[in-house]
């Protein structure tokens, strides 16, 4: 019995940028950083997609539309996220559906990070660079994409309107320097 365990244990799946992140960048950011241990070094804790949808108010079909589509681009189904009080002036309603999002941890998250990484943001019109200024101060980095069609899991001719994403990168890193260096050696792609 222990035998069949240690060999599926063997087999397991590990995603491609988390053997990177083991291999390659914590020894990078000890030797960068000069933490004493390894398990100092800062790590991705969850990454955040939200897509807020405006038009909703008027047209509430356009949320199932693009929840089904955040869930294609995730892999994972999200949550819809409803007004908290009524608003008159964006004839808005308490209780209305205004967005989804979706929290990735583990090995989704991983997995998403690669693709944005290697496909989804080379695909980007003239783009010359993240900045670097988008830090919150605790380790935290936003940004947004304009277009949810840079992903090649939405199709083309499937989409109505251009949607927009904020994403949230998480990481357990105390100044922004450090989240900076970690998504920096994660191969994010920064202004020079």
């Amino acid at each position: 019995m222990q035998k069949m365990q240690q060999g599926n244990l063997k087999e397991k799946y590990i995603p491609r940028l988390l053997k990177i992140y083991r291999e390659e960048i914590i020894p990078r950011m000890v030797e960068k950083f000069s933490y004493k241990n390894k398990l100092a070094v800062p790590r991705l804790l969850k990454i955040v997609v939200n897509m807020g949808i405006g038009e909703a108010t008027g047209n509430p079909s356009l949320v199932e539309k693009h929840a089904q589509e955040l869930a294609l681009i995730t892999g994972q189904k999200p949550k819809v996220t409803r007004a908290r009080k009524a608003i008159s002036n964006f004839k808005l309603k308490k209780g209305m559906a205004i967005g989804c999002c979706v929290t990735l941890r583990r090995y989704r998250m991983y997995e998403f990070l690669d693709r944005l990484i290697v496909t989804a943001i080379p695909r980007i019109r003239d783009f010359r660079g993240f900045s670097s200024h988008s830090f919150d101060g605790r380790g935290n980095y936003s940004f947004g994409v304009s277009e949810q069609t840079i992903f090649p899991e939405i199709n083309l001719d499937k989409v109505d309107r251009t949607q927009g994403l904020n994403i949230t990168v998480c990481t357990s890193a105390n100044t922004d320097e450090e989240a900076f260096w970690l998504l920096k050696f994660f191969g994010f792609p920064f202004k020079q």
